[in-house]
C-alpha cells in the first residue's frame, strides 16, 4: 500500500523568528504568571501563558496579520475570506481593517455572539453557513473562488503556522527554564507552530497537546498516519472543534509533538471556574484545555511547566453556564432527598443542622405523596452548595447522625 502520510511541515525555526519582526507593534508580548494554586497540586512550578490577553482575546491574531500582510498588492485588492467559529474570524478582520484591505468571513450557525460582534466591529462581512467549521470552510473555498478573494485558511498554511509558532519563543524567553509545554489544540495551527519553535532552540523540553473529547481529531489520526475526519462533534469548546487535522499541522504534530491528550467537558468546565476563582482570569473552555490536563493528571507533567491559555473570547451567558457546570463536577453543587417528620418545625430543624455545617441552601422542594414515604413524613428535595466533596460528604454524614434518611 502507497503511504498516504503528508510529508513534514516546511515551517523552520528561521520563519517563526521572520514572523515575530513582522507582527511587532501588532500582537502584545502576553504575560506570564506563575500559578501558586497549580503549583501546589502539582508539586512543582506551573506557569500560566496567559494569550487570553492578547490583541482579539486569542493567539488567532498572531498567524493571521502574519499570512495577510505577506499578500501581494494584486492579492490585497481582491480581498480576503476566511471561515472561523470566532477567534480566527477576529484576528482576520482586524489584520484586514490595519491593513487596508476587504474582508469576509464564514461563520457557523450558532457561533458565539460576542465573537460575532467583535468580527463585525472589526469591519468584516460575517456569513453564517454551516453547521460546524468544515461546512463553513466549504462555502468560504467557494466564495473564494467565485470573487477571487485570497482564503486565509484557520490554520493549514506556512504563515499561519509560523505567527502561532512566535507564541512559542515567548514561551521559551519568560520561562528559560521550562520542562513541559502544554497547548490547547483543534486544528493545530497553534500547537504546530509552538512546537516547532520549541523543539528548534530546546529539543528536550516536552510538548503536550490537549484536545476536548468530544472534539479529538488528532488520536485516530495519528494512530491511522494520517488525517481523519471526525463523524461527529460535540464540545462546549467551540474554539478546537475541529473535525480534520489539515496536512501541514498534521505533520508538524506527528513530527514535534511529544503526547496529545484528552479532557472531557467536566474537566473544561473545572478548568474555567479554576482560572475565575483563583488566577481571576476569563478563559473559554478552548482555553482552558491545558489546565483542565493538569487538573485531570497532577502527576503526569515534567515541572517547571507552562500552561498556554489560548483564548478567553466568552459569551457571558455560557460562562454563567459554565461556571454552574464547574461547581457540579467539583462536588460543590449538592443534591439530596431527606425524609423528615411532617410536623412544625422540621424543616426548620433540618435546615438548622445544614447551616451549622456552613452549606447554603439553594432550592427547597416538598413531596407529600409518594409510596416511599410513611403518613407521616414529607420528604424534601434539596439543592446545596458546599465547599467540594469532602464538605458534602461531612455533611451528609452529620444529617445521618442525627437519624435523617438521606438519598442522593
Amino acid at each position: 500500500m502507497a503511504d498516504t502520510s503528508p510529508a513534514g511541515c516546511p515551517v523552520t525555526l528561521a520563519d517563526i523568528e521572520a514572523a515575530r519582526e513582522l507582527i511587532r507593534g501588532v500582537a502584545i508580548e502576553t504575560p506570564m504568571e506563575q500559578s501558586r494554586w497549580l503549583s501546589a497540586l502539582v508539586g512543582g512550578p506551573v506557569s500560566l501563558k496567559a494569550e487570553n490577553l492578547q490583541r482579539t482575546g486569542s493567539f488567532k491574531s498572531r498567524g493571521a496579520y502574519t499570512r495577510i500582510a505577506r499578500l501581494s498588492p494584486e492579492e490585497r485588492a481582491r480581498g480576503v475570506v476566511a471561515a472561523s467559529a470566532g477567534n480566527h474570524a477576529q484576528g482576520v478582520a482586524l489584520a484586514a481593517q490595519l491593513l487596508g484591505i476587504k474582508s469576509t468571513v464564514f461563520m457557523p450557525e450558532g457561533a458565539p455572539i460576542p465573537k460575532e460582534r467583535a468580527t463585525r466591529a472589526y469591519g468584516a462581512d460575517l456569513v453564517f453557513e454551516g453547521k460546524v467549521l468544515e461546512e463553513s470552510l466549504v462555502a468560504a473555498r467557494r466564495f473564494a473562488d467565485e470573487t477571487g478573494a485570497v482564503l486565509i485558511h484557520p490554520f493549514d498554511h506556512v504563515d499561519i503556522i509560523s505567527g502561532q509558532g512566535t507564541l512559542g519563543l515567548e514561551v521559551l524567553e519568560q520561562a528559560p527554564d521550562v520542562a513541559t509545554v502544554i497547548v490547547p489544540c483543534g486544528g493545530g495551527g497553534l500547537l504546530s507552530g509552538v512546537a516547532i519553535a520549541v523543539k528548534a532552540l530546546r529539543p528536550e523540553v516536552r510538548v503536550v497537546g490537549v484536545q476536548a473529547t468530544g472534539a479529538a481529531a488528532y488520536p485516530a489520526s495519528l494512530a491511522a498516519g494520517h488525517p481523519e475526519p471526525l463523524s461527529s462533534m460535540k464540545t462546549m469548546a467551540d474554539g478546537i472543534a475541529v473535525g480534520l487535522p489539515g496536512d501541514l499541522t498534521f505533520a508538524a504534530v506527528r513530527d514535534h509533538v511529544d503526547e496529545m491528550l484528552t479532557v472531557s467537558e467536566d474537566s473544561l468546565a473545572r478548568a474555567v471556574l479554576a482560572l475565575a476563582e483563583r488566577a481571576k482570569l476569563v478563559v473559554e473552555p478552548a482555553g482552558a484545555a491545558a489546565v483542565a490536563a493538569i487538573l485531570d493528571q497532577p502527576q503526569h507533567f515534567g515541572t517547571p511547566t507552562v500552561a498556554v491559555l489560548s483564548g478567553g473570547n466568552i459569551d457571558p451567558l455560557l460562562l454563567g453556564k459554565v461556571i454552574r457546570h464547574g461547581m457540579a463536577a467539583a462536588g460543590r453543587y449538592l443534591n439530596l432527598r431527606v425524609n423528615i417528620p411532617d410536623t412544625p418545625g422540621g424543616l426548620a430543624t433540618l435546615l438548622t443542622e445544614i447551616s451549622a455545617v456552613g452549606a447554603n441552601v439553594l432550592e427547597v422542594v416538598h413531596e407529600r405523596i409518594s409510596p416511599r414515604l410513611h403518613l407521616d413524613e414529607v420528604e424534601v428535595h434539596l439543592q446545596l452548595e458546599t465547599r467540594g466533596a469532602q464538605h458534602s460528604e461531612q455533611l451528609m454524614g452529620r444529617l445521618r447522625e442525627r437519624g435523617y434518611r438521606v438519598l442522593e
